[in-house]
């Protein structure tokens, strides 16, 4: 059984069933778990052929690569589009397959990487790696494909993978992932702090960012090039959130002022009550607290002497599950966010990630019986499910603090304060 998991064919099987599956979930469920692909992203296409493109002639809440996946999904026709979409993610998916299992990042570096940076890789982790990035997206369900950010996160995981080998090409990477969605301008800011060759890395995000706003205002884009950091403001607390527990339960329990609602503007679920308007108010604040602080931890860190392979992991998985954790908005798939730090931290550091990879995979489930499935319960503010929401973003608070853990233990003590064994029996 071990043998044929070390087996690519097997592994390449298993990656056509499962997105086979997923993808057939996504396009027939009475549950329209990929409605944001058949009824937005398609009409906002439709609309730009017609001589109105979001991002460019007006404002939208994505940066302006988000389009590219869009548009080419439009391959089949509208009729098509969500089958068309499905294409394109194997594709993305596929690649980012082929790179685990061939990639030269992902096997027993040279002599080129430093000694330091050599401890975290092991003979076949990468099929390790492959299976659990295979078996996450299986658990977290329909939305795993079914939204613009599979292709970002598939940007993310090669770029984190190259930090080390090819820190110019992971930079790139992590910018091209950034003008998809935002948050990946947080592992930019990770790698730069974690790696040696950090100025490459820096320059590298740099000079692509550059060219894709270049390439947006040739375009006509103007100010709406930039509309999609203003475009989320108006958000209220999303149901989903782990800020926005307390409120849905108070909702539960019908306090005065407590209610689930639907955004007619958003287009989403939020939830409001007593005190709703200063926690909203307070999750930016906070969000960018946490992730300075974050940063800040990492830099003390990596100061103390320790290697990349130790600490871009955790700290990339701190980064990420702090955007979660802090955030007032809380859709299904931020939790394909994490796989990203996951893959990295099973290639680097093997075993030791295995916890993280377990909690994941929990998360991924749990989230997969909020959404698509039992949605409406939760909406309905349904006891069973509530409890699994608290779980599930319990658990996320959780593997935030065990990432940050992490990477406070990652540092290097100094020799000086350390005693050898001789000293010890001496005292």
């Amino acid at each position: 059984m071990l043998r044929l998991a070390k087996t690519p064919w097997v592994l390449w099987l298993a990656f056509v069933v499962v997105h086979a599956w997923l993808g057939i979930v996504g396009l027939t469920a009475s549950t329209l778990p990929w409605g944001d692909v058949t009824l937005v992203y398609s009409a906002w296409i439709e609309n730009g052929l017609n001589g109105y493109w979001v991002g460019i002639d007006g404002p939208w809440v994505y940066p302006l690569l988000a389009l590219v996946p869009m548009i080419a999904a439009m391959g089949l026709g509208p009729s098509l589009y969500g089958t068309g979409w499905l294409f394109l993610v194997v594709i993305a998916n596929g690649a980012v397959l082929a790179f685990i299992l061939n990639s030269r990042a992902t096997a027993a570096p040279s002599a080129e990487v430093s000694a330091d940076d050599r401890v975290g890789f092991t003979p076949n982790i990468r099929f390790v790696a492959a299976w659990w990035w295979l078996g996450f997206l299986l658990l977290l369900g329909p939305v795993a494909l079914g939204r613009i950010d599979t292709f970002e996160v598939d940007l993310v995981i090669v770029g984190l993978l190259l930090a080390i080998r090819r820190p110019a090409i992971s930079g790139g990477l992590l910018a091209l992932a950034m003008w998809v969605k935002v948050w990946p301008a947080a592992l930019i800011v990770a790698v730069v702090i974690a790696v040696k060759r950090r100025a490459v890395v820096a320059i590298g995000a740099a000079v692509t960012a550059i060219g894709v706003a270049v390439v947006g205002l040739l375009l006509g884009a103007g100010a709406n090039l930039f509309s999609f950091v203003t475009q989320q403001t108006g958000r209220g607390l999303q149901v989903e959130a782990p800020i926005s527990l307390p409120w849905m339960w108070m909702a539960y329990f019908r306090l005065p002022n407590s209610r689930v609602y639907y955004d007619e503007d958003i287009l989403t679920f939020q939830v409001k009550g007593n005190g709703g308007p200063v926690a909203d108010f307070l999750t930016t604040p906070l969000l960018a607290i946490a992730v300075v602080c974050v940063l800040a931890l990492g830099i003390w860190v990596v100061r103390s002497g320790a290697s990349a392979t130790r600490v871009l992991p955790s700290l990339s998985l701190a980064l990420v599950t702090a955007l979660i954790v802090f955030n007032k908005v809380g859709s299904p798939q931020f939790m394909l966010w994490i796989s990203a730090p996951i893959i990295l931290g099973l290639v680097w550091q093997g075993r030791e990630f295995r916890r993280f990879a377990i909690i994941a995979a929990v998360l991924g489930a749990l989230t997969q019986l909020i959404y698509p499935y039992l949605y409406d319960w939760l909406l309905s503010l349904d006891p069973f499910m509530l409890t699994v929401l608290t779980v599930r973003n319990l658990l996320v608070i959780v593997l935030f603090a065990l990432a940050v853990r992490s990477v406070f233990r990652a540092r290097v003590r100094s020799k000086s304060l350390e005693f050898t064994p001789s000293e010890k029996v001496a005292i």
